[in-house]
C-alpha cells in the first residue's frame, strides 16, 4: 500500500514535471514565432510584394537563389515581373507592390508626380548592357545616319533616356533628321525587328544580346554616354508607408542584396547559372551581360546616396524638362528627401 502511494506521488510528480516542460516549450515557441514576425517597428508583414525587371543585378539573382525567402521563412514572398519603370511606379502608385525596380527617368518622373516612394537602394550603374542595337544591312554606320529611319525604344525608360541624350549630344533632331521613335516594350521589339519593321532598337538587357545573334550591331552604347555625363541607373523603390511601418525589413532587404553584389563579385561564374534561367540566355552569355553594368556593394552605396545619386537625378530632371516629358523638376532638396538612409 505504501509502495503504491510513493509510485503515485512519483507518477503525479512526473505528470507534473512533463506538463510544465511542455508548457515551457509552447512558450519559448511562441516567444520565437514573435520574434520571427516582428521588428523594432512592430510586427513584420505577412507578405511582401516586389515588383521586379528581368535585368542582370544583385535582386534578379537574389530572386534566383531564393535569399529573401531565406531571410523570413515565416514570411510570403511574392515576385511580379514588370516589363518597365513605368507600370512599376502605377504599381507603387496603387498600392499594389510594396518594393520595385525602376530605371532613373522614372524615378525621376515618379518623385517628379509626387509618388509615395523612396529610393531605397541603387542596383546598377548602366553601361554597356543598354545600346542602340541597329541591323547590320541598314547602312547605319553612326548616329548621323540615323536619317530617316525608325529606331524603338521603351519611353520614359532610361533606354529612352539615353537615345535622346546620344542625339542632343551629336546635335540631332528627330524631328528634323525624321528619324521616326517609336514606344516597344521589350518583347515587341524583338517580334519588330524580326518582321523587319524597325532599322534599330535602343534596348536593354536581355533583349539586347537577342537582336545582335539576329544580325544586329552595336552603334554606342550607355557605357559611352556615361563618360559624357549622361548617367543611367537602376534602384529599388518602396512604398512610403511600407517603409515606415517596417524600417528593419527595408533595412533587411538591403543586406539581403548587398549580399547578393558579393556573391557574384566573390563567384561569377556560379552567379551566372543562377542568372542563366532568368534571363533566357546560357551562363555564358549570362555573365556577359552581367558584366556590362557596375554592381555597387554596400560602401559604393553610401558614396552615390551621400554624394551624387540626388545631383544624378536633379540632372536627369532637368532634361526631361527639356524634352517636355515632365512639366517641372522638384528641386535637389526634394530628391534628397526622397532617399532611404539606414
Amino acid at each position: 500500500m505504501f509502495g503504491e502511494k510513493v509510485m503515485n506521488t512519483r507518477y503525479r510528480k512526473g505528470l507534473w514535471l512533463v506538463t510544465m516542460i511542455l508548457i515551457m516549450l509552447i512558450m519559448v515557441a511562441c516567444s520565437n514565432q514573435t520574434i520571427n514576425n516582428s521588428s523594432a517597428s512592430g510586427k513584420y508583414p505577412k507578405k511582401i510584394v516586389l515588383g521586379y525587371q528581368v535585368s542582370p543585378n544583385g535582386e534578379l539573382l537574389a530572386k534566383a537563389r531564393g535569399s529573401l525567402e531565406k531571410k523570413y521563412p515565416n514570411i510570403k514572398i511574392e515576385w511580379v515581373k514588370f516589363d518597365n519603370g513605368r507600370d512599376v511606379n502605377n504599381a507603387i502608385a496603387s498600392g499594389s507592390i510594396d518594393f520595385g525596380l525602376v530605371g532613373t527617368p522614372p524615378a525621376v518622373i515618379g518623385i517628379a508626380n509626387k509618388l509615395p516612394y523612396k529610393i531605397y537602394y541603387l542596383h546598377d550603374v548602366i553601361g554597356t548592357s543598354e545600346a542602340l542595337v541597329v541591323k547590320d544591312n541598314s547602312g547605319i554606320k553612326n548616329l548621323k545616319y540615323l536619317h530617316g529611319k525608325t529606331i524603338a525604344t521603351t519611353f520614359g525608360s532610361t533606354s529612352h533616356f539615353s537615345l535622346l541624350g546620344a542625339l542632343k549630344k551629336e546635335g540631332l533632331d528627330p524631328i528634323k533628321e525624321k528619324i521616326k521613335i517609336i514606344d516597344m516594350q521589350p518583347p515587341d521589339i524583338v517580334a519588330a525587328w524580326q518582321r523587319g519593321e524597325i532599322d534599330g532598337a535602343y534596348i536593354w538587357q536581355p533583349t539586347q544580346s537577342k537582336l545582335i545573334a539576329d544580325k544586329g550591331k552595336v552603334i554606342i552604347h550607355s557605357g559611352e554616354l556615361a563618360k559624357e555625363g549622361i548617367i543611367t541607373a537602376e534602384m529599388g523603390i518602396v512604398r512610403n508607408d511600407f517603409a515606415k511601418e517596417y524600417p528593419q525589413i527595408v533595412k533587411g532587404y538591403i543586406s539581403v542584396l548587398d549580399e547578393s553584389v558579393k556573391f557574384y563579385h566573390k563567384h561569377p561564374e556560379d552567379a551566372a547559372k543562377y542568372l542563366s534561367k532568368e534571363l533566357g540566355l546560357t551562363p555564358k552569355d549570362s555573365l556577359k551581360t552581367m558584366r556590362q553594368i557596375v554592381w555597387l556593394d554596400g560602401s559604393k552605396q553610401k558614396e552615390f546616396f551621400d554624394g551624387q545619386l540626388a545631383n544624378i537625378l536633379k540632372d536627369t530632371a532637368d532634361f526631361l524638362v527639356e524634352q517636355k516629358d515632365i512639366t517641372r523638376a522638384p528641386s535637389i532638396e526634394e530628391y534628397r528627401k526622397a532617399l532611404f538612409h539606414q
